[in-house]
C-alpha cells in the first residue's frame, strides 16, 4: 500500500461536525433501546444482545474519551478504562446517555487538531471524534433494525462514513484480519450515489488496495455499486448485502464476492 493510496478520496463531503454528532446519535440509540427487552439477540451482531451492544458502545465513547485526555502519541497498552457500568441492565440506557456527556467532556477539553496517535489515516485528536461517531452510528443501526426499524441516515453523514470506512479500512488489517485478503490484479471497485454525485473508486493491487485519487477519476470500474448514501454506508459495514432492494450493481460479481466478504468490521 502506498501513501497516496490513503489520500482523501474524490467525492466532496458536506463538513460534519462529528463531536454534536456523537451526541445526535447517542440520543437517537437510547431512544431506540429505552423500553426494549435487552436480551433480545441483535442479527447484525451475531452472538450478541442489546445490552451487549449497548455496553460495547458506551464502553468505546468511553475509552475513546480516555484517550483523548491522555492525548496517547503511542498505541495504548491497555484498554482499561473505568466504564462506571450499572449492575442491572435496567440502568443501560441512562448509562450509555452519560457516556454521551462523558465524550463530550473529552471533546471540550482537547483541540481537534492536536497531533495523537491514532490506528487510522488521521493522526490527530479529530480522527477519535469521527471514529466514535460512527461506531455509534452504526450501532444504533443494529438496535433499530434489531427491533424491526429501518434506520434513518442523514445523507451528509452517511457520505462521510463511507469516506471515513473506506479511508482507514487499509489500516484496520490489526483487528479485521480479513482485510489484509483484499488483494487483487489491479481490480476496481466503484462506490456511487444515487441521491448524489459522491464517488469512490477502490482499487486492488497485489500488494494491497486503496482508494484510487487520480485525476480525473478513471471512467469505468471492473465493477460497481450504486445506492443512496445512507444505504451505501450501511453496506459497506455488511450490514446490507449489495444485492438488496434499493442497491443496483453491475460487473464482476467474483470480485464484488470477495471485496464484501473480506472487508466488514
Amino acid at each position: 500500500m502506498t501513501t497516496a493510496d490513503h489520500a482523501v478520496p474524490a467525492s466532496v463531503v458536506t463538513p460534519v461536525d462529528h463531536r454534536g454528532e456523537v451526541a445526535a446519535e447517542t440520543a437517537r440509540f437510547v431512544a431506540a433501546v429505552r423500553d426494549a427487552d435487552l436480551a433480545t439477540a441483535v442479527p447484525s451482531c451475531p452472538g450478541w444482545t442489546l445490552a451487549d451492544l449497548v455496553k460495547h458502545t458506551g464502553s468505546v465513547q468511553r475509552w475513546f474519551s480516555a484517550l483523548l485526555r491522555a492525548r496517547i502519541q503511542e498505541p495504548p497498552r491497555t484498554r482499561e478504562v473505568d466504564l462506571r457500568l450499572p449492575e442491572q441492565e435496567d440502568g443501560y440506557a441512562d448509562w450509555l446517555a452519560e457516556s454521551a456527556t462523558v465524550a463530550a467532556d473529552a471533546f471540550a477539553a482537547t483541540d481537534p487538531d492536536f497531533p495523537m496517535w491514532a490506528w487510522g489515516v488521521d493522526q490527530h485528536a479529530r480522527f477519535w471524534a469521527r471514529r466514535m461517531l460512527f461506531e455509534t452510528l452504526l450501532h444504533r443501526a443494529d438496535a433499530e433494525l434489531t427491533l424491526g426499524l429501518r434506520p434513518v441516515i442523514d445523507r451528509p453523514v452517511a457520505v462521510d462514513g463511507i469516506d471515513e470506512f473506506l479511508v482507514n479500512l487499509p489500516f484496520a488489517a490489526f483487528f479485521a484480519p480479513k482485510v489484509a485478503d483484499l488483494r487483487g490484479r489491479d481490480r476496481t471497485i466503484r462506490f456511487r450515489t444515487t441521491d448524489g454525485d459522491d464517488t469512490w473508486l477502490v482499487r486492488l493491487r497485489p500488494d494491497g488496495f486503496g482508494l484510487d485519487t487520480s485525476r480525473p477519476a478513471p471512467d469505468t470500474a471492473d465493477a460497481t455499486v450504486r445506492g443512496t448514501a445512507a444505504d451505501l454506508l450501511l453496506l459497506v459495514y455488511g450490514r446490507l448485502p449489495y444485492e438488496a432492494d434499493g442497491l443496483a450493481h453491475e460487473g464482476d460479481e467474483d470480485l464484488l464476492a470477495h471485496w464484501f466478504a473480506n472487508s466488514a468490521f
